[in-house]
């Protein structure tokens, strides 16, 4: 007797209904079994345990952009190490070169200290010297 194909994802939509049911039920009896006081502290605006002051469009320094910038770009450079780093040993073998993997990091981690030197002589990094912005 052949089945059809269709029966091999019964699992799958058991699984899926039983996980939207546990999901609705824990929604409805928190909603059924809490409290609800609506008092004009829990209605007010919560920022990190303090009380909201001023205008929230306030303006930022240029150095802080700056800054968050420089972040993500070394967060995407350990995004490019990281794997590098998982099959360095295996790099010589896939190129036939014995130390072609360990030169193309080295080419790498180049251009990235003479990006973080550039930003250092700019003064970016420098949070103690107000008067310079450290435009780029």
């Amino acid at each position: 007797m052949q089945t059809h194909y269709i029966w091999q994802y019964i699992p799958l939509v058991l699984q899926i209904l039983v996980a939207l049911a546990m999901a609705g039920g824990m929604v409805a009896a928190s909603f059924f079994i809490g409290k609800h006081k609506r008092t004009k502290v829990k209605l007010g605006a919560y920022e990190c345990g303090m009380d909201p002051v001023g205008d929230a469009r306030g303006r930022f320094s240029v150095k802080f952009y700056m800054v968050a910038m420089l972040f993500i770009l070394f967060d995407v450079e350990a995004v490019f190490i990281m794997p590098w780093a998982v099959i360095y040993r295996q790099l010589h073998t896939i190129t036939g070169q014995r130390l072609f993997g360990f030169w193309e990091m080295v080419v790498y981690l180049g251009f990235v200290a003479v990006g973080l030197f550039y930003v250092w002589k700019k003064g970016i990094l420098d949070w103690t010297n107000t008067s310079s912005r450290g435009d780029l």
